[in-house]
């Protein structure tokens, strides 16, 4: 009776192998070398599942390599992209990209949620548990298919269906543009003056007055 038992559990653990497999590679785009990435993923802290050694099998280490990829991925992509950009509108760009509304948004869209394991019922869960198992499946793809494998991926479920640079360039502005732009427009003379340096050469802090017809 307890062979059988073993022998019902084994095919029904093939089975739900199978059905994730069938869905990781709808997600992904391509077929997973190696399940135990992605179920990895798709594990939340309560489960409270541990190896042989000890260690804790959940999400949490996969988002924080996934939050990496994704952001170096996202840079180099803009980097190339925007040739004439500056650092700072850059680094803004890149902010609103990985921004935790965006990726939640991104995994919703992907229903990421409808395969986690947990021990919480999913309706308790705050938005982030969204974003936080997509920054967990890019870490999953990584560590599976490698970084070119997982450059694809992102550039697929990231930038060519939520990245459009005239958009986000348009939203870009700070203060300081939207001052020059009114002083042209009124045709006053404006002046900057730096009266406060308080910085160093790897972090800089400046003080600056600024003047409108004196």
């Amino acid at each position: 009776m307890e062979f059988l038992k073993k022998i019902l559990k084994s095919r029904a653990d093939i089975e739900k192998d199978k059905l994730f497999l069938s869905s990781i590679t709808k997600i992904i785009g391509f077929k997973p070398t190696s399940l135990r990435y992605y179920k990895k993923a798709f594990t939340h802290s309560s489960v409270k599942k541990v190896t042989s050694s000890g260690k804790q099998l959940n999400y949490e280490r996969l988002e924080f390599l996934g939050d990496a990829i994704l952001s170096s991925t996202i840079a180099i992509y803009l980097f190339n992209k925007i040739p004439l950009g500056n650092e700072g509108d850059l680094t803004q760009m890149r902010s609103k990209i990985v921004s935790r509304e965006h990726l939640n948004e991104i995994g919703k869209d992907l229903a990421l949620i409808n395969h986690i394991k947990s021990n919480v019922p999913k309706r308790n869960f705050g938005d982030n548990i969204h974003g936080n198992i997509f920054e967990a499946l890019v870490g999953a793809v990584f560590l599976d298919k490698g970084h070119n494998a997982c450059q694809k991926f992102i550039h697929k479920t990231v930038i060519e269906p939520y990245v459009d640079i005239e958009r986000l360039e348009g939203k870009i502005t700070s203060y300081k543009s939207v001052l020059i732009e009114w002083t042209q427009k009124v045709k006053k003379p404006i002046k900057y003056d730096i009266y406060e340096d308080t910085g160093n050469d790897v972090l800089k802090h400046f003080s600056v007055k600024l003047s409108i017809e004196n």
